[in-house]
């Protein structure tokens, strides 16, 4: 394929741009866009990375038939319609190869009324690779469902940083269905942006983690009126001194939030923290925190905090006295409570995360 990114329709770039792709060589180590079912193109400037179709790479690697449905299994209706018919994008970290500059992954739908996906994501062992993968729908699909498959496989000593951004419509119900392995070691970091108006989404990954191997869930969403917004995060520590970060900052605009997490201690002298918080910014639609704690071994360190709220007027009026209008203290306030920490992060992810944020940012404003 051609190392330039094909023309693309003004109004296809610009949702494309609004889930973070940057279509630019000099941004991205590689770039993919797979329409309703079909790859468009998909390019790779950077040695050390695979970058492919999922039927492309399943041509070219016999072995990869033993990674589909290891880390997902297809036990519900919408991971059964995918094992079906489906296609996805493959992208794969050589061994000790440091990918630092994104590789960016698009998925548009535009007429279908079902897509289907399945991803293989591959860091393996002592590489390291940054994901950005970006899901929209075109101008005027309004109603239609995106089913997305994705296992990811950490390799030992590797690290895979994945961010997932959102931007729909409000007819549109969204099933992803993810889950990773991290071998000895590895590190696995997941963010979830979502910061549009959508039907439903409802999802709820998963990752499996080995001997001191970490991973960091993270989620900034919100949910405006008549979204149904049902997610949250699985850590299962199976492994000596392994680690797990559960992060979620939610806002309801009038829709509903089910905010999940879920910490399994599997072995010994592991450590889980979950944090959830809500805020409330309509006297529409509801959040619901349910954090869940599970111990199997005795010396195990599992925490949680959920906290639900609204905004403080004394904040507001702090701000105010300090020169703000109070349009511009409460998004101040909103952009503070937006903001996650997130350790482990590269410092060119945290701008295109501060980016995503500020998307958010903007919608809330209208």
């Amino acid at each position: 394929m051609s190392e330039k990114v094909p023309e693309l329709e003004p109004e296809v770039r610009k949702k494309l741009e609004s889930v973070g792709a940057e279509l630019k060589p000099e941004e991205r180590s590689g770039t993919f866009l797979q329409v309703d079912q079909d790859v468009k193109f998909s390019l790779k400037w950077l040695e050390g990375v695979e970058l492919m179709g999922i039927k492309q790479a399943m041509e070219k690697h016999d072995w990869l038939e033993d990674y589909l449905w290891r880390a997902v299994k297809p036990e519900d209706e919408y991971t059964r319609d995918v094992e079906e018919e489906f296609n996805g994008y493959f992208i794969r970290a050589l061994p000790n190869v440091r990918v630092e500059v994104p590789v960016e992954a698009c998925l548009y739908m535009r007429e279908v009324k079902k897509q289907k996906v399945h991803n293989i994501i591959i860091a393996e062992e002592g590489s390291e690779i940054n994901i950005l993968s970006g899901c929209t729908s075109h101008p005027g699909v309004h109603s239609g469902m995106h089913i997305g498959v994705s296992e990811f496989y950490v390799k030992k000593n590797a690290k895979l940083t994945f961010t997932m951004i959102h931007s729909w419509d409000t007819g549109i119900d969204v099933r992803p269905r993810s889950a990773a392995i991290v071998e000895e070691g590895g590190v696995f970091i997941s963010n979830y942006i979502l910061h549009s108006p959508v039907k439903v989404v409802q999802m709820y990954p998963a990752a499996y983690l080995k001997k001191d191997a970490t991973a960091i869930f993270s989620s900034i969403v919100v949910a405006t009126e008549n979204s149904i917004v049902d997610l949250g995060s699985r850590a299962v520590l199976e492994g000596e001194n392994s680690t797990a970060d559960i992060l979620s900052r939610t806002i309801s605009r009038g829709g509903g939030v089910i905010a999940r997490g879920h910490i399994v201690g599997n072995a010994s002298d592991v450590r889980g923290h979950l944090e959830c918080r809500g805020l409330m910014l309509s006297e529409e639609g509801y959040i619901h925190a349910i954090p869940e704690l599970e111990a199997r071994y005795p010396n195990v360190d599992l925490s949680h905090e959920a906290a639900i709220g609204k905004i403080a007027e004394d904040e507001i009026f702090y701000l105010m006295s300090r020169g703000l209008s109070r349009d511009e203290a409460t998004s101040a306030i909103i952009r503070g409570f937006m903001e996650i920490e997130i350790k482990g992060l590269p410092e060119f992810l945290k701008k295109e995360i501060d980016k995503a944020i500020g998307m958010v940012e903007k919608g809330l404003s209208v």
